[in-house]
């Protein structure tokens, strides 16, 4: 976006130091769709470090927190830091030194007022609170001073949770500290200018379900998939890339393109189905129908998105997992398929499996697997996976060491499979595609372990020996 395109955000800012904006006459709040605290014991020295090695200066910047009025103050940016640094105020001010140097009492503290309920921000909390706890003693008269009123932070306060958005995702596409989930996830939020209050909190609920797993997900499938399918590098997920999970926003009082009909035809007749009073007799409720290389919409489909893919890569990657084998792919493969269910129980059992290079093969047999079935469902399951097994493994037939490179330059060939598959109308077009031998580097050390895998080719007259 250029500088004349760039939207104007009302905004008020200034510097305040720690004291005053820790015991803000106005009461701050984390609302409901904030991500967890989760700054660890690393974070809380480094900060410690900072403010302690910076005490001769006149002044120390922390950071900035960005905030939107809505009664109180929702904390949009800086919950981590501001959570923290009331954990170590409370410390000092619990000192006999800190009681006779400050007004202020701990139980005044903005943020010792908000509940929390959140399993894993209590968890870290009361984890980095002990931590606290044992460094209080580093600080002196001068250092507890310094903490309090030298100490300072770039206050920003927004009209509205639509500009808090926006400020957050455009400051933060340039930070360091956050992932690009992360910037995603604030992106939608803003676009969700229509939805409700609880809209927007059970979009929050349904990310934080798979929280822990969005940076596999993301980096090792979705945005892989959606790569490699326009013939793209889909190596490393970064903040440059979040433009391929921004899209189309479909509010009625904005622009409408021609190809965006059929987006709004199943956005708006999927809610209609769903809101229906009859829905409440039948309890029928339907998904949007989704697909992994489609434009995407902004807001609360993309999250609805994430959360439907989640699903579907978990049942990918049981496939690894001998107890998991009910809740994975495997239990749609024909049982009279011997050959897929043999690959299957090879990929879960061969020596090699856990070796880096055999991994980054792995994860293209996954994502070929996860593309076909997201087009053409369960239709002849069994055939795609014996198909993208020859053609995926190969490579680690052919290669002493597998770099994960070359997995990506093989990913994005024009004739190879994820190309075909976006352009396929019929799974025929994928399943007849014929595979060139594998060319078998032999039994050297380095491939060793893969024994099991060369059967296969074998028993599949796949390999030139």
């Amino acid at each position: 976006m250029s500088m004349l395109e760039a939207p104007v955000i009302s905004l008020r800012t200034d510097i305040r130091d720690v004291e005053t904006i820790l015991f803000s006459k106005d009461p701050f709040t984390i609302p409901p769709y904030q991500r967890p605290y989760k700054w660890t014991t690393k974070n809380v020295n480094q900060l410690i470090d900072d403010v302690l090695l910076h005490n001769d200066k006149s002044a120390y910047r922390l950071g900035t927190v960005v905030l939107h009025r809505n009664g109180s103050l929702n904390i949009v940016d800086g919950q981590q830091r501001l959570y923290t640094l009331s954990l170590i105020a409370a410390g000092l001010l619990n000192t006999e030194m800190g009681k006779k140097l400050m007004r202020n009492k701990a139980e005044d503290l903005c943020l010792a007022k908000s509940t929390i309920t959140h399993p894993v921000s209590l968890e870290n909390l009361k984890r980095n609170h002990v931590l606290i706890q044992s460094r209080i003693k580093e600080f002196g008269r001068d250092d507890i001073l310094f903490f309090f009123q030298k100490c300072q932070l770039v206050y920003i306060e927004l009209e509205d949770i639509s500009e808090a958005f926006q400020f957050f995702d455009s400051q933060n596409t340039r930070g360091k500290d956050l992932a690009p989930h992360d910037l995603l996830k604030a992106f939608h939020l803003r676009e969700m200018v229509t939805n409700t209050e609880s809209e927007r909190i059970a979009c929050v609920k349904h990310w934080e379900e798979v929280s822990e797993e969005l940076p596999n997900f993301f980096s090792n499938y979705l945005f892989r998939v959606r790569r490699w399918s326009r013939g793209k590098s889909g190596l490393y997920f970064s903040k440059k890339h979040v433009g391929i999970f921004k899209g189309i926003t479909l509010a009625a009082n904005l622009a409408q393109y021609n190809y965006m009909q059929s987006y709004r035809i199943n956005h708006f007749f999927t809610d209609t189905y769903n809101q229906d009073p009859v829905r409440n007799i039948d309890g029928q409720r339907m998904e949007y129908p989704f697909q992994l290389d489609q434009v995407m919409i902004n807001g609360k489909r993309f999250f609805e998105f994430v959360h439907y893919y989640a699903s579907t890569i978990r049942t990918i990657e049981n496939l690894y997992e001998e107890k998991q084998q009910e809740k994975s792919i495997a239990k749609y493969v024909n049982a009279e398929n011997k050959a897929a269910k043999e690959i299957i129980d090879t990929l879960r059992t061969y020596k090699g499996r856990d070796r880096q290079g055999d991994l980054y093969v792995r994860n293209l047999f996954d994502c070929c697997l996860l593309y076909y079935w997201d087009k053409f469902g369960l239709y002849k399951i069994d055939e795609a996976i014996i198909k993208f097994f020859l053609w995926a493994f190969a490579l680690r037939l052919e290669r002493q060491a597998v770099q994960e490179v070359a997995a990506d330059n093989l990913a994005r060939e024009y004739n190879g499979f994820f190309r075909i598959i976006r352009e396929a109308v019929h799974p025929r077009e994928i399943l007849h595609k014929q595979i060139k031998l594998a060319e078998y580097v032999g039994d050297t050390r380095a491939v060793r372990n893969i024994e099991p895998l060369v059967e296969i080719f074998r028993d599949h007259n796949q390999i030139q020996e």
